[in-house]
């Protein structure tokens, strides 16, 4: 199983707080620091949103510079933010700042206010703007130095693009994620290196990975060539009312937490853990709310990793 820290700065977290959880994670040995895309607070998740949203990957950028072995990525880049020429561009470029440590995620987005809030379109139909971003943005980083890439679509045209800069890693790791009963499977099938699904439930993740799996078999690949992941807000304590405290602070009730989340006393976590892999995770994103809460992080790496790792 490995462990990524994942993080929603758009709730009330500036560059330095994010630096100081993404070294502290590094520090502690779990495997990724991800963050969301977000430039906007969101309702029931704790913080008030100051100093301001931060971009994700302006900072990912500053973070590399300042790390040395974790992974860092994005759960999930919105196709709405940027073109996906532009993208490409800046992922292969936080990827060579890192020496190679990126990993993509790419989503369609699905928060209306904070396009209207900064003037962002925001069209009903994304999932076309997915596909083709996947497909343009891989090509660019795979075409061979010295050729041109084109691409003629619905949605994007590009003509004779240099398809530069290169990233370190070839190919990068790309993780689709979401629920979704046909388009997602057959998307993961044929771009993703690892599928996540989000804040479900324990059935839900079972079923998405089995339709991920039968789409890489009708495609000719092997199921077992994708990393199957899921992420899950994160409350933890030594005591119970170290745990009640930590999840009622980030604005979770205990108990619910408890039962959709990963929360509870340290033996609560390593048994739900421990029954997340044996629906087939191999990779759990514990979504941390609270920026200046590094002993979870403590808490998490000494008293619950080793036991399940």
């Amino acid at each position: 199983m490995r462990f990524r820290i994942f993080t929603e700065p758009q709730q009330g977290a500036g560059f330095e707080q994010q630096l100081a959880m993404a070294q502290a994670a590094e520090r502690l040995g779990f495997d990724g620091w991800f963050r969301s895309d977000h430039f906007l607070a969101m309702r029931g998740m704790g913080g008030d949103g100051l100093p301001g949203p931060t971009d994700a990957w302006v900072t990912l950028g500053a973070i590399a510079r300042e790390t040395s072995t974790i992974r860092l990525g994005t759960l999930v880049t919105s196709v709405t933010f940027r073109h996906p020429g532009l993208l490409a561009i800046q992922v292969a470029q936080v990827d060579a700042m890192s020496g190679g440590r990126i990993e993509f995620g790419l989503g369609t987005g699905w928060f209306a206010a904070e396009h209207s809030a900064y003037g962002i379109p925001f069209p009903e139909k994304r999932f076309g703007l997915l596909e083709e971003q996947f497909e343009i943005v891989t090509g660019l980083w795979a075409t061979p130095a010295g050729e041109r890439f084109s691409f003629a679509g619905s949605h994007y045209t590009l003509e004779e693009a240099p398809a530069l800069p290169k990233p370190v890693q070839r190919p990068i790791p790309v993780i689709v994620g979401g629920a979704g009963p046909a388009r997602t499977p057959a998307l993961a099938a044929r771009y993703a290196h690892e599928y996540n699904v989000p804040f479900r439930s324990n059935e839900v993740i079972a079923e998405g990975f089995g339709r991920v799996r039968a789409a890489a078999e009708s495609v000719g690949r092997d199921p077992g060539s994708l990393v199957y992941s899921a992420a899950l807000t994160t409350a933890a304590g030594a005591t119970e009312a170290e745990y009640r405290r930590r999840a009622e602070h980030i604005g979770h009730d205990p108990n619910e937490l408890r039962r959709t989340g990963v929360g509870g006393t340290a033996q609560e976590v390593v048994d739900r853990i421990a029954g997340l892999a044996e629906l087939g995770v191999e990779a759990v994103y514990l979504q941390v709310l609270d920026f200046d809460d590094l002993d979870l992080l403590e808490f998490v790496a000494s008293e619950v990793v080793p036991h399940v790792r």
